[in-house]
């Protein structure tokens, strides 16, 4: 090195993007050839070397006109071969320098540098301190507003500069540690001018600050409004390297068809939500653990549930009203009441408010068939869910998922079956719902049948609310007492009478018989069954009000055909061409008769007289046997009355006894025995009271009743006569035991007249208000 008045002759390191400033010291990675000869004559000398940042970065060869006239004086403090070929040197800053004069050698660049302030620490006085505090401070205050800004600054920064008093040394070592451009801080490199180079700085500082603050405004901005699908795609991605990281990264087959189920599910955004939150459990669980299972049958249910999908309506009522015919004959009422309920389905829209019909009837009338008829006339899917003997209440509510083997409820599961979530549902038996210490099922279903309630329907199963208010709700029952009454009053009740013999028969060689006939092989021509014996069938091997004994009946005639038929084939005979049942060989194949009508009078008789019945086999006629007797004055009832009935009794005798028609009679040595034949059989009803008074007037007058008369009507202690229920059976009990004329109460003078003209065809009418107009028609003359 040559040295001359503060001049020095030193090796040249030019270096790309660093400036370097006085005291600090900076590791440099020279690759160069020509740096890597001026490192290496330095370090032959006193290990001094000017250090100069070059103005094109670009530049891989660069010139001394690429260089910037002011620079560093550095000390090479360590030197070290790194494995890929660079070198490492750790430099120390001591001095600025400008040069005077380059000088080009064989192997790198050499200059004549003059010291700009002298090396190592120059020191202020006191009034020139004084003068730079103010900006020193906010130098510091604003450089640690950067340093908490800039991510690249570690903290241990801002504690090494807060101990700086120096002003000079400050502005060098805050200005070294700015990730600004090469020019702005060449520029602070070459002022020389303390103040001026703290103001310069602090220029630097304020606008630095101000774009990362906005920066951060910015990244904040777009962080809130990105996209929720961006955000998760990210996470999602995240997660995945976790997993990967962890080894749970090969996820089972089973998680990704749920998500693809799920989403393709259709089912509202809440229920999704809570599907991927179970899931995300499911993902976390050991796969083979007993809550893994129960959440797979979460799942399971979840995605098989017609959220959306529903059947469309078929609302023609033509069409409708067609398919009722073909499914049931009769009914007429029934189906125009049917009928009704479609046309205004059809007309409101979605306006119209759900009913739920319940049919009450007697067993085998065609309840049920009658749901699925209106299920097939609608287009929907048809559902059966039978109540009968029903007494838990989870068995509507479904299990929470707490217990062992937890399932949703009947409701849910019958949804889930029917693929639809506007199926017919029908409810059967609702009558016979029982209850016990598991809860009251009736009171489950107080939410179900109630369409101000059932859009949000909850299983404790789900957990979450189903819409069950597209659901057609139907119900049936035998009875309508043993309903709860809240349940009761959510239902429109629609009552299905028994069937008569006459429809009887049409049902039978409409419906049953082609049906018998297909289930055992039987081609309908091979068999001539005569109305009359069907008649028969029905008159004296079965007694209901429905059809399935007699469906019973034909069965077995069926097969006592069909047994004949393969026995002649067996034995190689020529079969017959057509097998003919009429009356005369139809006790060979159904025996002797199983049911016998009562045997009314064939004669007017003392004591006798023939009344009219509800049952549920529907009407039936009753004989009254009454006879008076020595005693003391009692009533002696047999025959297996019921309560009622033995009050009517009463009633009747009541009247009886405060009439002047038991004024000749000594009360209190006579005893009237009232009899009902059939004494098996449990009678009970308030409609046999004018039955049972003219019986006893015509054994206390001892004068005969007509045989041929018929009558019912409940009796008060005046004498009137109230209406009963059940006119239509008894008018049709009366004219298939050939009884030409019935007494009716007048109360009940409405039913008869809507009557069909068959029913009222060949039978005479009396409407009755008073005893005193029943003992008209019952006696053949005036009683005296």
């Amino acid at each position: 090195m040559e040295q001359r008045e503060g001049v020095l002759r030193i090796p040249v390191l030019p270096v790309r993007d660093l400036v370097l400033f006085p005291g600090i010291i900076v590791p440099l990675f020279v690759g160069r050839p020509r740096s890597l000869k001026a490192l290496e004559d330095a370090m032959l000398g006193d290990k001094t070397i000017f250090v100069v940042a070059q103005k094109e970065l670009g530049a891989d060869d660069p010139g001394p006109e690429d260089f910037y006239s002011v620079g560093t004086l550095c000390q090479v403090i360590q030197m070290v071969r790194v494995p890929d070929g660079t070198t490492k040197a750790l430099v120390e800053g001591l001095s600025r320098g400008k040069t005077l004069e380059y000088f080009q050698g064989a192997t790198h660049f050499e200059a004549l540098v003059e010291s700009l302030e002298p090396l190592g620490e120059e020191s202020l006085d006191d009034e020139e301190a004084a003068s730079l505090e103010p900006l020193r401070r906010s130098v510091l205050a604003h450089f640690e507003r950067y340093a908490t800004l800039h991510p690249k600054i570690p903290g241990e920064v801002i504690m090494s500069v807060l101990s700086i008093e120096d002003p000079h040394q400050l502005a060098d070592i805050v200005a070294s540690h700015l990730l600004v451009r090469v020019q702005d801080k060449q520029k602070l490199l070459e002022t020389l001018d303390p103040l001026l180079r703290l103001e310069e700085l602090f220029k630097l500082l304020l606008a630095e600050i101000e774009i990362l603050e906005l920066e951060h405004d910015i990244h904040d901005r777009v962080r809130q409004e990105m996209e929720k699908s961006n955000r998760e795609y990210y996470l999602k991605e995240q997660l995945r390297v976790i997993q990967d990281e962890l080894g749970q990264g090969d996820l089972p087959p089973e998680i990704g068809e749920y998500r693809k189920k799920i989403e393709s599910s259709k089912m509202p955004k809440s229920v999704e939500e809570r599907a991927l939150k179970e899931l995300d459990r499911l993902v976390k669980m050991p796969s083979m653990s007993a809550e893994a299972t129960v959440v797979r049958t979460y799942l399971d249910w979840l995605v098989e549930l017609p959220w959306q999908k529903s059947s469309r309506d078929r609302l023609d009522i033509q069409t409708a009203e067609q398919v009722l015919e073909e499914d049931h004959y009769g009914m007429e009422k029934i189906k125009e009441r049917v009928l009704e309920f479609l046309a205004v389905r059809k007309h409101a829209g979605k306006d119209g408010r759900g009913q739920v019909l319940c049919f009450v009837g007697p067993p085998g009338v065609g309840k049920t068939s009658l749901g699925r008829s209106i299920a097939r006339a609608l287009g929907r899917k048809f559902v059966n869910i039978s109540l009968g003997g029903m007494r838990d209440e989870a068995e509507i509510r479904g299990h929470r998922r707490t217990y062992v083997g937890a399932l949703p409820g009947r409701i849910i599961q019958k949804i889930r079956q029917g693929g639809t979530r506007n199926p017919v549902m029908l409810l059967d038996e609702i009558d016979k719902i029982g209850s016990d210490f598991r809860g009251d099922p009736a009171a489950a279903l107080l939410e179900v049948l109630d369409p101000e309630q059932n859009n949000s329907f909850t299983d404790h199963f789900l957990e979450i609310p189903f819409d069950l208010s597209k659901v057609l709700f139907l119900t049936t029952a035998n009875v309508t007492h043993t309903i709860p009454r809240a349940l009761l009053d959510r239902m429109e009740i629609i009552h299905l009478p028994g069937y008569v013999q006459e429809e009887k028969v049409h049902i039978a060689q409409k419906h049953l018989w082609p049906k018998v006939c297909g289930e055992h092989g039987l081609r309908e021509e091979q068999i001539l069954l005569s109305t009359p014996a069907l008649e028969r069938i029905i008159q004296e091997y079965t007694r209901e009000a429905g059809v399935r004994n007699l469906e019973r009946q034909l069965s077995k005639l069926a097969r006592k055909i069909t047994r004949n038929l393969v026995e002649l084939g067996e034995k190689g005979t020529r079969e017959p061409e057509k097998t003919v049942v009429n009356v005369m060989n139809l006790k060979k194949y159904l025996g002797p008769p199983m049911v016998r009508d009562m045997r009314i009078p064939s004669e007017d008789a003392v004591g006798t007289v023939v009344g009219l019945a509800w049952t549920e086999s529907g009407g039936d006629t009753l004989v009254v046997e009454t006879m008076v007797i020595k005693g003391k004055g009692n009533v002696l009832l047999t025959g297996n009355l019921g309560n009622i009935m033995q009050e009517s009794a009463k009633t009747a005798l009541g009247y009886i006894r405060g009439t002047c028609i038991s004024e000749d009679l000594e009360w209190d040595k006579t005893d009237v025995h009232v009899h009902v034949p059939e004494g098996a059989i449990p009678k009970d009803g308030p409609s046999a009271g004018i039955t049972l008074a003219v019986a006893m007037i015509s054994s206390i007058k001892q004068v005969p009743v007509r045989h041929d008369i018929a009558m019912t009507g409940e009796i008060t202690l005046r004498g009137n006569v109230l209406p009963v229920g059940g006119v239509r059976e008894k008018i049709l009990a009366a004219k298939r035991q050939d009884v030409g004329e019935v007494l009716i109460p007048e109360g009940n003078k409405s039913d008869v007249e809507q009557l069909p003209r068959w029913v009222r065809t060949g039978i005479t009418v009396h409407y009755v208000r008073h005893l005193d107009d029943v003992l008209r028609h019952a006696f053949r003359e005036p009683l005296a």
